[in-house]
């Protein structure tokens, strides 16, 4: 877990450099691989309003704040802010009396993300260091949590969920983008690479299993949308210079990758013997 997190930290950490030089922001494995899955995911009436380093470091592979319905008033929290481009937008949407939370582990991106907030303008946001499987806020503390292809490189999903639902008050919202595979798992050879890990692909979790491990969590309502389905052409594009760019490894994953939006609630009242038939029996 520690190595994965080390090659995430050290990986992300350049694409904030990158970011900061004028440079479009590399996702950990070929500049194709993120066309594939990072290009047009914002209008571009949102990205006029940011400053133009907080869109070269977006790394996502969906827009959570479009589909999230954010509230005015309401407090978000991104999971894996990165430069800050979800946490932006989404200050913007819950307004003044709101507040939009991002937690990253990755200093340079930390840095970046702040410096983007204060060319915002923008004064209902906040950054904060740490991991996203230790959430440093209080219990039920925030309406929404968000975050854009991030969950998938963790390697302990489970801790992060719990600690999701830990941090959601009553009645709040889970509201992801992610990389979700269809069907059933991808090879074993895929899942060993680092470097795919890093680049949003290895650490995706199959459909059913998100759904059960989200219920498992605690959470209701559980529902995974593709809004991008990756074809051959785009499996070979994220595989090129991985190792695993043959026709038949290929052909194996043709279909089986999808960017999804993963929606899920906290119930509004906790489970308790007295929700059922024994209380007073």
């Amino acid at each position: 877990m520690t190595d994965i997190k080390d090659i995430v930290r050290s990986k992300y950490g350049e694409a904030a450099r990158q970011a900061r030089a004028g440079q479009r922001a590399n996702c950990g494995c070929s500049s194709s691989c993120c066309d594939s899955i990072t290009s047009n995911l914002y209008e571009g009436d949102q990205t006029s309003v940011l400053p133009v380093e907080a869109v070269l470091a977006s790394l996502g592979c969906g827009n959570p704040t479009a589909l999230a319905e954010l509230k005015p008033g309401e407090v978000v929290l991104d999971l894996g802010s990165g430069g800050g481009i979800d946490v932006l937008l989404s200050a913007r949407r819950v307004g003044p009396t709101g507040k939009a939370y991002g937690l990253d582990m990755t200093d340079e991106m930390l840095a970046l993300a702040r410096e983007n907030q204060t060319k915002s303008g923008l004064t209902n946001v906040e950054f904060l260091r740490g991991e996203i499987e230790r959430i440093p806020l209080p219990d039920n503390s925030v309406d929404v949590v968000i975050s854009n292809c991030v969950i998938n490189l963790s390697a302990d999903k489970d801790q992060v969920l719990a600690e999701a639902f830990r941090v959601l008050k009553p009645g709040g919202r889970f509201a992801v983008s992610d990389v979700v595979i269809r069907g059933d798992d991808v090879p074993k050879e895929l899942r060993r690479s680092m470097e795919l890990w890093v680049g949003c692909v290895a650490g995706a979790l199959a459909e059913d299993s998100y759904r059960d491990k989200l219920a498992n969590a605690g959470f209701d309502g559980v529902d995974v949308e593709p809004t991008r389905i990756y074809r051959a052409e785009d499996a070979r594009q994220f595989l090129t210079g991985s190792g695993f760019e043959s026709d038949e490894m290929v052909e194996q994953i043709d279909g089986r990758f999808m960017s999804a939006f993963v929606r899920a609630i906290k119930p509004a009242v906790t489970r308790s013997c007295c929700a059922t038939t024994c209380c007073g029996n």
